[in-house]
């Protein structure tokens, strides 16, 4: 377990992240509370780490000119996520927890749709061919614990597994089983891990 704890407010914001408001998100539906925690990959460029783009594109003001990909799949696109955890460890947050970010897309969580509804997202900044740092899982444990003391979180899930044959993160090497230890979470809280 990490040192350094984390505690989610009454407004959905976890005191200990660097707060950078994104205007990307929108009230969640009339009732509806998170209930699932979503974990993303994000490098920009991909494979590449370090340097604000991924805060560029989650606060829309990302150079599309700096880079061809981002000229060929970002331009005038309009993402967020709860949360960034970079390679170091620090913690973002661009959306209040109470609010619906945009980071899951069309989606599926056991046949219910539209995941970013009802569900927190947390990107880990690396890539599905990259291992993941050591700080980020000492980050991303106690967060996980923090939002689901705040929450009436059920379950965690990959992007993959809410987005099948459309997303492909939090890659292979993400370890589920080391989050599972660092939170002490039940098997119950891993649907998509289970034997």
């Amino acid at each position: 377990m990490s040192a350094m704890p984390f505690a989610v407010d009454r407004d959905g914001w976890a005191h200990g992240a660097r707060v950078l408001p994104s205007p990307n998100f929108e009230p969640r539906p009339e009732g509806a509370v998170p209930t699932l925690i979503v974990v993303h990959n994000i490098s920009l460029p991909p494979g590449e780490f370090g340097g604000g783009a991924i805060a560029d594109l989650f606060l829309n003001r990302l150079d599309c000119d700096a880079h061809p990909y981002y000229d060929a799949h970002l331009r005038g696109l309009r993402v967020s996520s709860h949360f960034v955890i970079r390679r170091d460890g620090g913690l973002e947050q661009f959306v209040s927890c109470e609010w619906r970010a945009w980071h899951a897309g069309v989606s599926s969580f056991f046949g219910r749709e539209r995941c970013n509804d009802f569900s927190i997202g947390i990107e880990l900044e690396g890539a599905d061919t990259e291992r993941f740092e050591a700080a980020q899982y000492a980050t991303l444990g106690p967060l996980v614990d923090a939002l689901v003391a705040r929450y009436p979180i059920e379950a965690l899930a990959g992007h993959s597994d809410i987005a099948p044959g459309r997303k492909t993160d939090p890659g292979p090497h993400f370890d589920w089983a080391r989050l599972q230890r660092d939170t002490r979470l039940a098997d119950q809280y891993f649907p998509y891990r289970q034997a």
